[in-house]
Parts: structure tokens; sequence; C-alpha cells
């Protein structure tokens, strides 16, 4: 089923603030999955990462991605947005410091860095689970 405005709003809640979620990538057709922080917004998740990172190596090669979170599954595509301090990334970039606000200056960041980036997961599908009922999305 299209993501409906019940499921957006079960997403919204649930994964709209710090989240740490599971995120696969491919490499030489081997999985390869991490913990990440991420923020959830209108069908995409987003990370602060390094750029020269080995998921935004492997993203650049092949961008399928999965991730898995709180009741949550999906799939979807990965995309570097660029640097964090980029003009274009201001209002992405506003949200994440909100939402990652508990940690995100302990001095694991370098702002300055330009490999400071922006990685967006644009989910595809997914299948969510919500008090007992299962919902299977079609994002696109």
């Amino acid at each position: 089923m299209k993501i409906t405005a019940e499921v957006e709003k079960i997403m919204e809640e649930r994964f709209g603030r710090d989240n740490v979620i599971a995120l696969a990538t491919v490499e030489e057709d081997m999985p390869c999955v991490r913990y990440v922080n991420a923020f959830y917004e209108h069908g995409a998740f987003y990370i602060i990462t390094y750029g020269l990172s080995n998921k935004m190596r492997q993203l650049e090669k092949n961008p399928q991605a999965a991730i898995a979170g709180d009741w949550l599954t999906a799939r979807g595509l990965g995309r570097d947005l660029g640097y964090w301090g980029e003009a274009g990334n201001a209002e992405i970039a506003d949200k994440l410091r909100q939402a990652f606000s508990s940690w995100i200056d302990n001095g694991h960041n370098d702002f300055q860095d330009e490999n400071t980036r922006i990685l967006q997961i644009r989910l595809t599908s997914g299948v969510l689970f919500s008090n007992g009922t299962r919902y299977d999305i079609d994002f696109t």
C-alpha cells in the first residue's frame, strides 16, 4: 500500500527524533551492517557521517540500502547530500542539530571538515508493525 497519513504519523512519532537504526549496505555482494543515529522525515532517514567512511564508499558503488529499527524494516536508496555546511543543506542540518542535540557537539563531529556529510536513505518499501497491525508500505 502507498504510505498513508496514518502510517506517516506513526513513522514521524517513532523516528522523527534521534534513533539508533541498523543500516545495511553491500560490498562485493556481501552485506555490511552497522548501527547509526538517524532522523526520519517524509519518507527518508538522515544520518551525519564521514564522507570517506565504508558506508559512503559502498553506497557510491551501489546505492541499495536497507534499514531496521523499532518494529520497522525497509529498503531504500542512499544518497550523499554533500557537506554539512552547504547552503542547500541548511534546513535539514538544522533539524539534525535539534534531533541530535544531546551529543552532536561532543567533539565527535568536525563541522569545518568538508567530509562531514549528510547521508539520506530515501525509502522505497518497508514493513512497519504498530499495535498489532502490519503495514506493508510503498514509499514511492
